[in-house]
């Protein structure tokens, strides 16, 4: 079983219930072979706490995350006849068409596609799981 890989920021927002300034965690994992973002929040006015489960990192938590642990990049160290099973795994995980799959290979190919760890981590998996040699690394 492979293993979990995360990344996490700290923001404060305003509370619902009394408007006081909520103390909020965010996480970005990579369990099972999915990506979740999962926040807790807890008021320290009222009480009022959350936990929500699952769903789309947010830009600005991921640009937090980015500005906080740095990027990291993909690397993909298999020979130019593989290029069709990585734009093929590219278009599947990241819902792009084959003209931004064919940009998105170059950078890659290049050493210059990066994002959260997390993110990184699961296009490596998704890449190794199809024979390609790939992992992620911190820039």
């Amino acid at each position: 079983m492979e293993q979990t890989v995360l990344e996490s920021v700290r923001y404060f927002a305003e509370c619902q219930d009394c408007g006081a300034e909520l103390e909020c965690w965010g996480v970005q994992a990579l369990v099972g072979g999915r990506l979740r973002w999962d926040v807790e929040s807890a008021c320290s006015a009222c009480g009022f706490a959350v936990a929500v489960c699952g769903g789309d990192v947010p830009a600005e938590r991921r640009d937090q995350m980015l500005s906080e642990h740095g990027a990291a990049r993909l690397q993909v160290s298999s020979p130019p006849a593989k290029s069709v099973a990585i734009m093929r795994v590219l278009r599947a995980e990241l819902g792009i068409d084959l003209k931004n799959a064919k940009a998105v290979l170059r950078r890659v190919l290049d050493g210059d596609y990066s994002g959260t760890l997390p993110e990184m981590e699961h296009l490596a998996r998704t890449l190794r799981e199809a024979g390609i040699a790939a992992a992620a690394t911190r820039l």
